[in-house]
């Protein structure tokens, strides 16, 4: 095993509209994409994209739905172990303005424990906080075997604090600072206290406030899209996650600097585009942004 991504897996329906039908209304779409979804479980798919071979832990139906997902997984050689669920979870999507609303149908009543897991020659664990008992036991374990341990930050979960523990990476949310009651900084700081090597919150289009190795906080400015190309911004987060640890599994040797830098050319890509598995790029994408997208300045 290369890499283990853990979190829910959904289907994604993503729509552009105008407006939301209520009552007797009827409304119909100018687009739409039908995808893979949930944090970990897009970053996995991100991961593979970028040329990597993940192994996926995520919730698993008996129904038409998951065995659609089964076959995308197949088609980007991602290996999924399964913990059941009685339906599959779905999620529709509708992006505007750079911003999106969003309606899920999650089942995460797991019927069975999460399956034991052969951890030889595993190089990387990527966890959302979902599935928070496999969460934390793959995390000490990962920790235990030298394993590096990343952590979705999205928010605050019921052993988020006692797996940050566990995590060398914690890349959260502004939404993660809110539910804390902290500010970035504050946050940053909680991070530290916590022992995680590396620690980052990420501020969409205000960019990335990060420190690793005991240094002081650093900004890393978004890139400047026109908004007239920003298609659909869900799930940039999560291609940012799996971009980093593609970047992290291909040049180990290379800085967190430049992990985030690869990482924040792939989500850049992945605003310009609908739906998560169009938002997936290649390493040409990544360098075709690289080249031809500025830094903000600072406001």
């Amino acid at each position: 095993m290369q890499a283990l991504f853990i979190g829910q897996a959904y289907i994604d329906v993503t729509f552009l509209a105008d407006q939301l039908p209520t009552g007797d209304e009827k409304a119909i779409a100018e687009e739409y994409a039908i995808s893979f979804g949930g944090n970990a479980v897009t970053a996995a798919f991100c991961c593979a994209k970028l040329g990597n071979k993940p192994e996926l832990l995520c919730s698993l139906a008996d129904d038409w739905l998951a065995r659609m997902f089964l076959d995308m997984a197949s088609a980007y050689g991602i290996s999924v172990h399964g913990r059941k669920v009685k339906e599959s979870s779905l999620s529709f999507i509708m992006p505007k303005d750079g911003k999106r609303a969003i309606v899920r149908c999650r089942d995460n009543n797991f019927l069975h424990p999460f399956p034991p897991l052969n951890l030889t020659g595993m190089k990387a664990l990527h966890l959302d906080g979902h599935m928070p008992d496999a969460a934390l036991h793959y995390a000490t374990s990962c920790r235990n075997l030298g394993v590096l341990t990343s952590l979705d930050g999205g928010a605050v979960r019921e052993n988020t604090d006692e797996l940050l523990d566990q995590i060398d990476i914690a890349v959260v949310s502004e939404r993660f600072c809110e539910q804390l009651g902290k500010s970035t900084g504050e946050t940053l700081e909680y991070l530290r206290s916590k022992k995680c090597p590396v620690g980052a919150v990420t501020l969409g289009e205000h960019g990335m406030v990060w420190y690793e190795s005991g240094g002081p906080d650093k900004i890393l400015p978004a890139l400047d899209v026109p908004l007239e190309k920003v298609v659909d911004s869900n799930g940039a987060g999560d291609v940012f996650h799996g971009a980093y640890m593609a970047s992290y599994l291909r040049w180990p040797e290379q800085t967190w600097d430049s992990h985030f830098r690869f990482a924040r050319a792939a989500s850049t890509h992945a605003i310009q585009h609908l739906g998560n598995e169009h938002s997936l790029p290649e390493l040409a994408d990544i360098e075709r942004v690289q080249q031809g997208f500025q830094e903000k300045s600072a406001a």
